[in-house]
């Protein structure tokens, strides 16, 4: 099913904002949270893990559930138990329980952000599917723009309890919109599958390389965000700068996403070349944090990360959406998104690792993965 109005998708991508918003707002501020409480570094650690974990682990559930039950049920029950869940938080009225708010949260969001995905590309022609991956891409990057400065202005006003009352009130709100405006797609007759059969499907070229390009972007976004700040401020920089130049990463690929989905489209951009581009731009973004200093280093760099992260990812999610069956995109969706969610983890991970000497270290050496991961996707097919 396809249809050619747009505005059926603009309450999924106000579901992707959702889910970036709500994980950036809160992950941001968690370290003010744990020094108000007297928390050890390890504590932060997994409050700041327990929200990725939920999502790795019930993503690819809430994807087959999607495929069997049909995706429009599953956002929906997402956003009711993200609101659900945030509103507890206020009303528990105890600082203590943010890790049990932000389980729920990471839960809900397991759910409905692989059946958004899966939605979008059954709501969207064939020939459009880079412009609603663009668009839905891009939402999500404002949520990540967004998400820490209008979450610190929440919590400098009201605290936690306001953040938290925020996020239940947009979730809620965004149902109501999906209710209204996205049209129930009812799921498709599935052949039996083994598991042997999935582990072919998982295994195949056509999941691998889309989903390694997705998963290599994420991880330049994840270190970009996070270890340019430190290099910024290596460099004697004031946070309003380093700060600044997080926010202009998130921009560029925002404001990048949409372009590229149109170009796909129109036949101007091949999915493999556009994914290796688009990886290769991070790679050379990895460098110039490296190896040029001071301000413009910091913000040549997060320019560069943020085109290529930009121009990477809704070609990643088309091509997905292109090469899988319509009765298994939930399915699909879900499993992808774990591979982001790995590239999330993994890249810092990596750079903390390599960067035994100097920080400029790990960025070159997570720049060497990008340049093949690049040379793996090269050959993706549209």
């Amino acid at each position: 099913m396809s249809t050619e109005s747009p505005t059926r998708l603009w309450p999924l991508y106000a579901a992707g904002f959702v889910t970036a918003f709500g994980a950036h707002s809160i992950a941001a501020s968690l370290g003010a949270y744990t020094r108000g409480e007297h928390a050890s570094l390890l504590t932060l650690g997994l409050l700041l893990a327990v929200y990725d974990g939920a999502e790795v682990i019930l993503k690819p559930v809430f994807g087959s559930l999607a495929d069997r039950v049909g995706a429009r049920p599953v956002v929906l029950g997402g956003l009711l138990a993200f609101s659900l869940a945030s509103a507890a938080f206020v009303v528990a009225g105890n600082p203590a329980a943010v890790g049990l708010a932000r389980l729920g949260q990471g839960a809900a969001a397991a759910a409905f952000s692989p059946a958004a995905g899966a939605l979008v590309a059954r709501l969207s022609p064939v020939k459009r599917q880079g412009r609603a991956f663009g668009g839905y891409g891009a939402w999500k990057s404002v949520g990540y723009t967004l998400g820490p400065l209008l979450g610190g202005a929440l919590i400098t006003v009201g605290g936690f309890p306001l953040l938290f009352g925020t996020l239940a009130a947009l979730a809620f709100v965004v149902a109501g919109c999906v209710t209204l405006g996205v049209p129930a797609v009812p799921p498709l007759p599935r052949s039996r599958q083994t598991v042997l059969d999935l582990a072919r499907r998982l295994a195949s070229p056509g999941f691998l390389r889309p989903t390694c390009a997705l998963a290599a972007s994420t991880a330049a976004l994840a270190v970009g965000v996070g270890f340019l700040p430190v290099t910024g401020a290596a460099a004697g920089l004031p946070l309003l700068v380093t700060g600044a130049a997080v926010s202009l990463l998130a921009l560029c690929s925002a404001l990048v996403q949409p372009w590229a989905g149109r170009a796909r489209d129109t036949g101007r951009l091949r999915d493999g070349w556009g994914m290796a581009g688009g990886l290769a731009l991070a790679s050379a973004g990895m460098v110039v944090a490296a190896l040029v200093p001071g301000a413009v280093g910091v913000v040549a760099a997060a320019v560069t990360i943020g085109v290529g992260v930009g121009l990477t990812t809704p070609l990643g999610f088309a091509h997905l959406a292109t090469v899988t069956s319509p009765e298994r995109l939930g399915r699909t969706m879900g499993a992808a998104e774990v591979g982001r969610e790995i590239g999330d983890a993994g890249g810092p991970l990596l750079v903390g690792a390599i960067a035994v000497t100097t920080l400029g270290t790990g960025f070159l050496g997570l720049a060497v993965v990008l340049a093949v991961a690049g040379l793996a996707v090269a050959g993706a097919r549209q």
